[in-house]
């Protein structure tokens, strides 16, 4: 899996991750508590 701890970019890192190719199940959004995660369309953890 690949946690993103922190977006201080003007693009989202994940979305540029999925336009790569990586699935978002591989994708967990760190940044975000795992009750939030649970509604994203990205890993939970």
């Amino acid at each position: 899996k690949i946690w993103i701890q922190y977006n201080g970019t003007e693009d989202s890192v994940a979305e540029r991750l999925v336009e790569m190719g990586v699935p978002t199940s591989d994708i967990v959004l760190g940044f975000h508590s795992a009750f939030k995660r649970q509604f994203t369309r990205y890993a939970v953890g």
